[in-house]
């Protein structure tokens, strides 16, 4: 249902994919932000900020892999599937 509804609002597999990479950077950029400039709150504070960014990648890939399903079975999933070359 909620897949559904994402789906319907324009949202597709690609964009929850750039999500989650997008939030692997951002989790390490906000580790290194944390660590220049929050000076004096130490080693730890940085990590919890790395920590908490980084544990939505997991959520974002598990959205794109939802909304995959969803747009095979729904047909719009876009894409080329190229033929398999022989080796020889």
């Amino acid at each position: 249902m909620i897949i559904q509804k994402m789906h319907d609002m324009g949202i597709r597999s690609e964009h929850a994919y750039i999500a989650a990479f997008a939030s692997i950077g951002l989790s390490v950029a906000s580790w290194a932000g944390s660590l220049k400039l929050e000076p004096g709150t130490g080693l730890d504070r940085a990590d919890r900020w790395g920590l908490f960014v980084g544990e939505w990648a997991p959520t974002f890939f598990g959205l794109g892999l939802a909304l995959s399903h969803y747009e095979q079975q729904d047909g719009t999933l876009t894409g080329t599937v190229h033929p398999l070359r022989e080796v020889g």
